[in-house]
């Protein structure tokens, strides 16, 4: 494992963070999910990221790291790097969503019940909130630190003009947000239009979400959908319509380079999300051991040509 300082920040962050969105709720076994965590810890990654409403059900992903910190790693919570998030829809009532004080607090003070933590590492504003006022929502996040609720905050899916606004709020109350998490993979390139430019002038680290696309961006659907996938399963957030005869083209172009490069397409797909530094690190979701020890093998080979970027250019345009 190869670590990167975030932004301007004395935290760094393994370039492989592993995310508890979907493979880590009430829906799988803890037994296998203390496998996935543990063996990962054992590869150097030692960030893991969760939000509020991550299972499913809801909640449940902070619970199952909570049993996990309470047991197989009640010895190493400070070799660790714990981050949550709130901002999309958690409980019933106006109260429960979207970036005002009331809710950043209470949800904050429920996801660190279920962790069974006196804090976190990193806090998230989840979403931008179009009611709030952003001032609201960032002295939220400054109380939060000064607190000791986090040690560090955070906004994730935040557009160019907000990151600057979030930014320069929060550096006037003197608690720098020192890392933006937005989605970004070969599929899904709308940060490159502002936002990369915008975390650099502002030296905030960016942790990339879905850089695998969900799975898409793997060797899993290049003959079929398989039984166990996220397109398969109903509580993914993929389906049938994702996979379009557009994306299955591009996915045997990029396999094909992939294979060139000696590389699993994952591999691939994650090189390139890390390829020039402006990403600090990218977060993958996985269901199988293997599938996070294929994941760690993309930091054996992070150079580009200008002909190999081309080629991917070409067949996932940044229009895409």
């Amino acid at each position: 494992m190869s670590y990167a300082r975030v932004g301007a920040s004395g935290l760094k962050l393994p370039r492989i963070a592993l995310g508890l969105w979907h493979n880590f709720g009430a829906v799988d076994r803890h037994e296998h999910s203390v496998q996935m965590l543990t063996r990962a810890f054992d590869l150097g990654i030692t960030h893991f990221d969760l939000a509020n409403n991550y299972g499913p059900p809801p909640g449940s992903a902070e619970e199952t790291l909570g049993r996990v910190l309470r047991g197989e790693f009640r010895s190493h919570r400070d070799e660790l790097i714990i981050s949550t998030k709130a901002g999309w829809g958690m409980w019933p009532g106006p109260y429960g969503d979207f970036g005002s004080r009331k809710y950043l607090i209470a949800s904050l003070d429920q996801s660190l019940k279920r962790l069974g933590l006196d804090y976190v590492d990193i806090f998230y504003h989840h979403r931008p909130d179009p009611e709030t006022p952003l001032e609201e929502t960032m002295r939220a996040l400054e109380h939060i630190v000064r607190s000791g609720r986090a040690l560090y905050v955070g906004i994730s899916s935040y557009d160019a003009q907000g990151t600057r606004d979030a930014a320069e709020l929060l550096r006037g109350l003197g608690t720098p947000c020192i890392i933006h998490q937005p989605s970004y993979s070969m599929f899904n390139r709308w940060v490159e239009k502002g936002l990369l430019q915008e975390t650099q002038r502002q030296q905030m680290g960016v942790i990339a979400f879905s850089p695998l696309a969900q799975g898409l961006l793997t060797d899993r659907y290049l003959k079929m959908v398989p039984q166990d996938s996220r397109i398969a399963k109903q509580t993914g957030f993929l389906s049938q319509a994702d996979l379009t005869p557009q994306r299955e083209t591009a996915l045997r172009g990029l396999f094909e380079l992939a294979q060139e490069r000696g590389q699993t397409l994952a591999q691939l797909a994650l090189s390139w999300v890390l390829r020039d530094g402006a990403v600090t690190s990218a977060l993958i979701g996985a269901s199988k051991i293997s599938q996070v020890e294929d994941c760690i093998g993309a930091l054996n080979n992070l150079q580009f040509t200008p002909e190999e970027l081309a080629r991917i250019d070409a067949l996932a345009p940044s229009t895409s």
